[in-house]
């Protein structure tokens, strides 16, 4: 084993431990999904909550209700954010769930969502912000209630401007769960581990798992922008007809007319 050189080592543990790393990056790409998917969620709930208004008119109750909510949602925030995930892992997993039988894929995946929430939150909450408040005018103006403006005019320009954080988060995730390791989750970290450990080839597996990692997160990249181009739609559109002239045909281009 020793006369072997670095390449062959490598090769050496692909071919024996390949299930171990398969394996690792199902799990992986499993819990990192699911869980920036819940994060999103999670994430929206709470961005929205932080922007709805009050005014003198609202009633004590209400306000007081919403500095309540408020006030829960920064500290989830503050605290998610401030604080590493693998804390986060191992105060969730030994502390709530002690004593619980869960499953530790479905832990991961809790505590994955919650921390991906936190910053999720942020995410939103600044996408919204961003969106110029004469949009809002003018679907109150037009009697539109707070709820049919966020769901139909702010959130869908909202979270398109946020897609490349979004997407960010994910790529995040995808390397992040290597810190689930510390409560015993079976992700690529954790079995690159396992499999270097018989013969103590640990540079050997970890750079296996790096190259893997690398393609994970490239490949990811990749599609998320495509998707971006495709919300984006086409660079030039033709409006057909109007009043006037119903037969005329303007072709406008997305830097001008």
């Amino acid at each position: 084993m020793s006369t072997m050189s670095f390449f062959e080592k490598v090769w050496f543990l692909i071919e024996q431990y390949y299930p171990l790393f398969i394996t690792g990056i199902a799990v992986t790409m499993l819990i990192a999904m699911t869980g920036t998917v819940a994060g999103f969620l999670i994430g929206l709930v709470v961005g929205v909550v932080r922007t709805i208004p009050t005014s003198e008119h609202d009633s004590i109750i209400k306000r007081a209700l919403l500095a309540v909510v408020r006030f829960i949602c920064v500290a989830y925030i503050e605290i998610f954010r401030g604080t590493p995930m693998m804390i986060q892992a191992a105060v969730i997993y030994y502390g709530i769930f002690m004593g619980v039988d869960i499953n530790i894929n479905i832990a991961a995946f809790a505590i994955v969502s919650i921390n991906t929430g936190a910053y999720m939150a942020e995410i939103i909450r600044g996408g919204i912000i961003s969106i110029d408040k004469g949009q809002t005018e003018g679907a109150h103006s037009i009697g539109m209630t707070h709820r049919q403006t966020m769901t139909s005019v702010v959130l869908p320009q909202a979270i398109r401007n946020i897609m490349p954080s979004i997407g960010n988060e994910f790529v995040v995730n995808i390397k992040d769960t290597s810190v689930l390791n510390v409560i015993g989750v079976a992700e690529l970290y954790f079995q690159s581990r396992s499999a270097a450990g018989t013969y103590a080839m640990f540079f050997q597996s970890f750079t296996i798992a790096a190259v893997i990692y690398f393609i994970l997160t490239f490949t990811v990249t990749r599609i998320l922008r495509l998707i971006e181009r495709k919300m984006d739609g086409p660079k030039s559109y033709v409006i057909y007809g109007s009043q006037t002239n119903p037969a005329a045909e303007i072709h406008i281009d997305k830097g001008g007319v």
